[in-house]
């Protein structure tokens, strides 16, 4: 990816010192303006350790996208949002809907009405789902597939997104959604799954314990977080994305118990697991199978992921060994 035209833009990320908000901060170090907002509770995955090796190339709000007060002084004067704040955990959505709805939908709105009143030129790219998608009619999943969520989190989601294509086709913001699907890598929340469950599978394969793969049968895809960087930054650089909605995915499709077998050939074949029955109250929004098409992001804005899944496991274990304990 070409950082030229990202030289000397001011840039605002939302869960800036989250997963994939501090990757982009740390690609983009040195050559952008840097503002990164994160609310930094604990649930939601925020950690100063993923900005350690550019703390002092940016700017940190310690703010919530919920207050609007807040959004509505940060974006002004900003070229980019990258807005990647949100609640991932699936069963949180469940057992507090209340909370997942004021970040994942209310918040996002707040956010666009600061841009429309404030700073409608800026150009935003929003990370949304494939769990909007819900159990897949079909496979590979493409962008025309029926949006039908399986839990509370897909709905807010999809709102969220719905959000940003309106502010587009009315107001004239530069807005484009990527619809991730499972993403891994450096700065990944690893104490707990309620960020991914790839996350616990690294923590307890380190910790020479083992780890459980529920059902073990089913079908994904997945991308390496700096496979997912390339993106964002195509997106944000291309006017060709604006209005436009694009999956993330991979060729790269493995079973969980795949999966499993390839983390622990990565962790030099030694590693534990179980496999084990889905918990009752998982099972009930489980997707099943899904692995995306992402060819439509391919034809139109060139991006195609890079990182072969065995080496971005290694990439990550590596990672991990080296500085497990910022992430407990």
């Amino acid at each position: 990816m070409n950082l030229e035209w990202f030289a000397g833009k001011r840039i605002l990320i939302t869960g800036g010192l989250g997963f994939i908000g501090s990757a982009i901060a740390r690609r983009l170090a040195g050559v952008a303006e840097l503002t990164l907002v994160d609310s930094l509770i604990p649930e939601y995955g925020g950690n100063l350790a993923n900005i350690r090796s550019i703390e002092e190339q940016v700017r940190i709000n310690i703010s919530d996208v919920r207050d609007p007060h807040s959004m509505r002084y940060l974006v002004q004067g900003m070229d980019v949002v990258f807005n990647m704040a949100g609640q991932t955990s699936h069963m949180d959505s469940m057992a507090d809907p209340d909370t997942d709805l004021e970040i994942n939908a209310r918040a996002q709105l707040s956010i666009l009405e600061a841009l429309r009143h404030h700073n409608p030129e800026a150009r935003i790219v929003f990370a949304s789902t494939r769990q909007l998608y819900g159990r897949p009619g079909y496979l590979p999943v493409d962008e025309e597939h029926p949006i039908r969520p399986v839990d509370v989190n897909g709905i807010n989601k999809a709102a969220g997104e719905q959000y940003h294509l309106l502010y587009h086709q009315v107001y004239g913001i530069p807005a484009c959604v990527l619809r991730l699907t499972n993403t891994y890598g450096p700065g990944m929340r690893i104490k707990d799954a309620r960020q991914t469950f790839v996350g616990i599978w690294i923590r307890r394969i380190l910790e020479g314990k083992p780890f459980e793969v529920w059902g073990g049968g089913q079908l994904r895809d997945f991308n390496y977080v700096e496979d997912v960087v390339d993106a964002f930054l195509t997106a944000a650089g291309d006017p060709h994305a604006d209005g436009q909605v694009f999956n993330l995915g991979s060729d790269e499709v493995v079973s969980l118990k795949e999966l499993a077998d390839l983390l622990v050939a990565a962790n030099e074949g030694t590693g534990r697991y179980e496999i084990r029955e889905f918990p009752a109250d998982r099972k009930k929004i489980d997707i099943g199978d899904y692995y995306s098409d992402a060819s439509l992001i391919a034809e139109r804005l060139g991006w195609r992921p890079k990182t072969k899944l065995a080496e971005g496991l290694k990439q990550t274990l590596d990672y991990y060994r080296g500085g497990m304990e910022a992430y407990l």
